[in-house]
């Protein structure tokens, strides 16, 4: 992951928090009380609406377990029939 600092007028700080949360990155606001980190929410264009935080942390599970090699993922139904033996 690669950091970009920029710097941008107050006038404009919302508009471009709310791009970078439509892109799901996550950004870092510098502020007078120090630091504040804020995670994106992924965005469903179907329905216009933001992932609640239930589904968030689903998806962060399923994304570490697939790291760690406890969920697996197949090109196709006949490729997992064939890693399950079926």
């Amino acid at each position: 992951m690669t950091a970009i600092t920029i710097n941008i007028p107050n006038r404009e700080v919302s508009f471009f928090k709310k791009m970078i949360e439509k892109m799901g990155w996550t950004y870092t606001v510098a502020g007078e009380e120090g630091t504040v980190a804020k995670k994106s929410r992924l965005y469903d264009p179907e329905t216009g609406e933001y992932l609640n935080e239930k589904t968030m942390k689903a998806i962060e599970e399923a994304h570490d377990d697939m790291k760690q090699g406890r969920l697996k993922s197949y090109d196709s139904v006949d490729a997992m029939f064939q890693d399950l033996g079926i």
